[in-house]
């Protein structure tokens, strides 16, 4: 049976200034006469011969090598291979072989050059939501004034720390975390192993979560204000974490000054149709302003507006470019339901105005991440390069959520083997360059989903297995906040407890392994920057590998009973030294030993 590898790094791709090897390996009884390289200059397809490799990479190995220049052409490289026979071809791709030619959006691509943030996958990022995270002590002036709610039609409600969350007033109940509170937990952090930060929205805003923004320009006084944000901008810097902000442009809140629903005597566009706001927003016929998902506290922004854009991103002073120059130096924006951003109350010209923030973003600080929140394929926008990256629901999350969990993002029943699981990663995954993989945000849960560990119900015992499948997976891992130490929680507002910083709440040996794969993810450049390749995914278990050039890591997932398998023989794992990094499973050269419900990983070195 013919078979081949090939990944986009090391010892498959070596880059020079002028130009790209690229070398894919084969083996089998029935070998191909020629191999050609489907390349691209500039958007049009060519061919390029590859040459056969007289010294074997291994026995019973043929390699095919073929040049790139980098000299010309879109920085995108998109490849794959064309195998001939005298009366027959096949083509090799990121998702195995075709009897024809594959999409070009299905290729191999290498990015030469990468012009996204370098410093992104090195990262542990940590997602905060700031009320329930940590309160400081003694509370300031403003943190805790009690005012009237529009959107629940009630006071706010202010709860101690240890009181349950409930489902009365979910958006309108305080517990008091702040941005200073985060501060004085950044030792906790380190010890943890975090290295980033995202906050969920810190701006003025009437709700708990603040995705209702009513001052883009000022940070919340009951998160502290300002002068708080600051503080921890210079406290992050001072033991070396990064930190992105939440952008929510797609609406703002009812009670933003530019809207201004609650008082008819202002200059809001909500009362007034000649404010000079009125076109920043959209309105029916009838006078209605139009909102994202018939929330009337979020009326939709509306890009049409010349105005309203150089406010957002393309002015000087523009909100994007304001949180990412001195003095507050932001790293980012991951930026709220953008595919929903547009003109006209909808999403019209969406990928025009996605381009301008990253743009204006880029032009602040070119290292700047933009990060889009996408529950849905998020590739059209990845593709266009109009983000850096997304958080990887629909790559990562969701099928990991399928294959542990047994459900899916409506909650519904979802059952699927290990080769499903495989196959929907992979296919998200071969639309992606390499370097967009690298940079994807990998999540369990967020402040937008239950808990992993609640939704795992009975099958509790799976957790450990998707810790170390985030550490593990191309991408960047985000650890919502409490998950390291056991937090549970069904949907909104449930997934949003407080966290719970009494150490016999904690569970301890879950926190000890978040711990050991950071750390491990900091040791290993095959994590942060390897190409994966799957070696095995049938029933219960999943094996994979991460290979940076010399580096390998192999990590395996057994969500079933106790089981024995032999793995296919592949050059990428034939005589290799493992030595165990975690878990009780057992690999000697082919053959695997996992207990139930077990993981394992090990290094080559």
């Amino acid at each position: 049976m013919l078979q081949a590898w090939h990944l986009p790094v090391a010892p498959f791709i070596k880059q020079s200034p002028q130009r790209l090897e690229i070398t894919l390996w084969l083996s089998g009884e029935d070998l191909p006469q020629r191999v050609t390289l489907r390349a691209e200059r500039d958007n049009e397809e060519i061919s390029i011969a590859m040459k056969r490799m007289r010294r074997a990479p291994q026995q019973g190995v043929t390699a095919w090598r073929g040049i790139i220049s980098l000299e010309d052409g879109q920085p995108r490289r998109r490849y794959s291979f064309k195998l001939l026979w005298p009366s027959r071809q096949r083509w090799f791709t990121p998702q195995g072989f075709n009897d024809y030619p594959p999409a070009r959006l299905e290729q191999f691509a290498f990015d030469a050059p990468d012009n996204g943030p370098s410093w992104v996958a090195d990262q542990i990022f940590y997602q905060i939501f700031p009320d329930r995270f940590a309160r400081s002590l003694p509370r300031k002036a403003g943190q805790d004034n009690v005012y009237y709610h529009h959107a629940a039609h009630r006071d706010i409600i202010l709860r101690e720390w240890d009181e349950p969350v409930s489902a009365d007033g979910g958006g309108s109940t305080f517990y008091g975390g702040d941005l200073d509170g985060i501060s004085e937990k950044l030792p906790w952090l380190q010890k943890l192993g975090v290295t980033a930060l995202y906050l969920n929205p810190v701006f003025t805003a009437p709700s708990v979560h603040k995705y209702d923004t009513q001052d883009y320009r000022h940070v919340d006084p009951q998160f502290g204000g300002d002068e708080a944000l600051l503080r921890l901008r210079e406290n992050t810097r001072r033991v070396g974490m990064r930190l992105i902000l939440d952008g929510v442009f797609n609406h703002s809140g009812d009670s933003h000054p530019w809207f201004d629903r609650h008082n008819a005597a202002t200059g809001g566009a909500c009362h007034n149709p000649q404010s000079r706001y009125r076109d920043w927003y959209s309105f029916s016929l009838e006078g209605k302003a139009l909102d994202w998902l018939g929330y009337p506290s979020l009326p939709k922004l509306d890009f049409q507006s010349p105005t309203l854009i150089d406010e957002i991103y393309r002015g000087e002073n523009s909100i994007v470019r304001h949180w990412l120059r001195e003095p507050w130096g932001m790293d980012g924006w991951r930026l709220d339901v953008v595919h929903m951003l547009g003109e006209a109350g909808g999403a019209q010209n969406n990928l025009h105005h996605v381009q301008g923030i990253t743009q204006a973003a880029k032009a602040e600080n070119p290292q700047a991440y933009v990060l889009g929140e996408h529950f849905g394929d998020a590739r059209q926008w990845l593709q266009a390069d109009v983000e850096d990256a997304a958080m990887n629901y629909r790559g990562f999350t969701l099928p990991l959520w399928g294959f542990l969990a047994n459900t899916d993002i409506s909650y519904d029943p979802q059952q699927i083997d290990a080769e499903t699981c495989i196959r929907w990663m992979e296919n998200y995954r071969a639309g992606l360059s390499h370097h967009q993989q690298l940079r994807m945000f990998n999540q369990l849960d967020s402040h937008d989903t239950a808990r992993f560990k609640s939704l795992l119900g009975k099958d509790v015992a799976r957790l450990p297995l998707g810790v170390v499948w985030l550490f593990c997976w191309p991408g960047v891992p985000c650890i919502y906040y409490g998950d390291e130490v056991g937090l549970d929680g069904n949907n909104d507002p449930f997934c949003r407890k407080p966290y719970p910083w009494d150490p016999k709440a904690q569970d301890r040996e879950l926190f000890g392994l978040y711990q050991r794969m950071a750390r491990l993810r900091k040791q290993s450049r095959a994590l942060r920057y390897g190409g994966c390749h799957v070696l095995y995914a049938k029933g219960d278990v999943v094996v994979f590998m991460r290979l940076w050039q010399q580096q390998k890591v192999l990590i395996a997932i057994n969500r079933g009973e106790e089981t024995r398998i032999e793995l296919p023989w592949s050059p990428l794992i034939a005589e290799t030294d493992w030595r165990q990094a975690e878990g009780h499973a057992h690999v000697d050269a082919q053959s695997l030993v996992m207990p139930a419900v077990s993981y394992g990983v090990w290094r080559n070195r």
